[in-house]
């Protein structure tokens, strides 16, 4: 695997730590506005226990950005081969006069 200079870990730790930080920023956004739905359903417009929908929908959602950012995002996986293969295609490219 190719040697990271000091500029590259650089850029890469922040675009991994910026990454979690969205996802933890996600998921409080989640806890906050799915307390209130809950509260405002329980509480407030008892017809029918409607808010386990947003939590299930958003919920869903909150999970794929988590599997995004922790598992995938981490490196050496699958996105890391992509990479890998996109910069080896790109100086093909480049060294065929293209």
């Amino acid at each position: 695997m190719n040697r990271l200079s000091n500029d590259e870990i650089e850029r890469l730790a922040h675009k991994r730590a910026g990454a979690k930080l969205g996802w933890y920023f996600h998921f409080a956004v989640y806890v906050v506005v799915n307390t209130f739905l809950f509260a405002l359903s329980y509480f407030g417009l008892r017809e029918r226990a409607w808010s386990m929908y947003p939590v299930l929908g958003w919920g869903l959602g909150v999970a794929l950005h988590g599997l995004s950012v922790f598992l995938i995002g981490q490196g050496g996986g699958i996105r890391e081969k992509m990479v890998q293969q996109e910069r080896e295609r790109l100086q093909r490219q480049r060294s065929g006069g293209q």
